[in-house]
């Protein structure tokens, strides 16, 4: 059950009210309808300023708590401040009246006893959410074909995550999309052969490495990454990252394809489903900034392929 803090009820909370009220019936008490103090550590505790309770009695025995005043033991007064409470049911302690003016006696039975219950820390309804255990958050996503060319259909996914405020690529300001494209792209031209998904690449010149995410044969879009492990990002031998850049031909190590990056590529390529990509010399930067936001939760899974005519519906259950 989904559970929220209503503002409404916040602001009604009292903290250290008596919200509840234990009964123990007991026997061989005077019926009537009675008026006992609060006693404990709350505001006015034990006088008619603090908490009270009406406690009635029928056939000799304390009436259970309930909420029909003049018929079930109730609070009368809910008080404030307590984090602690006790009812003393002796003749020194009992009033006919709400003033607590009057004494009066519930007799001399036995067995009976009112036990108060403690509202929690400012008060029921203040926290809902810590109140009520609500330590789980369900999320639930759909990822429709491409996403508008941000998700691509080239490749399988296998990994979920919660990133808690990643930045748009460059700045430090907070991503607001739906969707974003994460992978880098290169727009080449002079290409032969066909890239093939998830093949090492490799520049001339640079020596920079990669992989090959999704390979756009119809507009020469190569969508790559550069993982932090060896031979697929970083030099095997010396752990050094090398950025892709300049005019040098780029190959892929198991499909032989090359490409150059086409350096007069500095406009907007539309995309199959009219998103763009905007080139520098041929090199376009995914849209958010690497390493940016806070990982709160990972999860691992089977591979998942995509198709363009393919929904995924992603659910997750967290517990904070």
């Amino acid at each position: 059950m989904p559970v929220s803090t209503d503002s409404t009820v916040s602001l009604a909370a009292v903290d250290g009210a008596i919200e509840s009220l234990q009964i123990t019936a007991g026997s061989g008490y005077t019926d009537g309808t009675y008026y006992a103090a609060v006693y404990g550590d709350g505001t006015s505790q034990g006088t008619s300023s603090g908490a009270i309770v009406s406690i009635v009695i029928s056939s000799g025995a304390i009436v259970s708590f309930g909420l029909t005043a003049g018929t079930d033991t109730t609070i009368h007064n809910a008080g404030t401040g307590y984090t602690f409470g006790t009812v003393n049911l002796g003749d020194d302690y009992i009033f006919s009246d709400t003033a607590l003016s009057s004494s009066a006696s519930v007799g001399s039975g036995t067995g009976g006893a009112v036990t108060v219950v403690i509202s929690p820390k400012e008060g029921h309804g203040n926290d809902a959410v810590a109140e009520l255990g609500g330590h789980y958050v369900m999320m639930r996503t759909t990822l429709t074909g491409a996403e508008g060319d941000d998700v691509l259909t080239g490749n399988d996914f296998r990994n979920i995550a919660l990133v808690i405020d990643p930045t748009t690529y460059g700045t430090s300001t907070v991503a607001s999309a739906s969707t974003h494209r994460q992978v880098y792209a290169l727009k080449l031209t002079s290409v032969s052969g066909t890239f093939t998904v998830d093949e090492k690449i490799t520049q001339t010149s640079t020596g920079a490495i990669g992989k090959v995410v999704e390979w756009d044969s119809t507009l020469s879009i190569l969508y790559y990454q550069q993982e932090r492990f060896g031979d697929f990002g970083t030099n095997s031998t010396t752990g050094a990252y090398v950025a892709f850049s300049g005019a040098n031909a780029v190959t892929g190590a198991s499909s032989s394809a090359t490409g150059t990056p086409d350096s007069s590529a500095d406009s907007a390529v539309t995309l199959t489903n009219s998103n763009t990509i905007t080139f520098t010399n041929g090199y376009a930067n995914p849209e958010l900034e690497p390493d940016s936001g806070n990982i709160i939760y990972q999860e691992n899974r089977k591979p998942i392929g995509r198709a363009t005519d393919q929904t995924e519906d992603i659910k997750l259950i967290v517990e904070f």
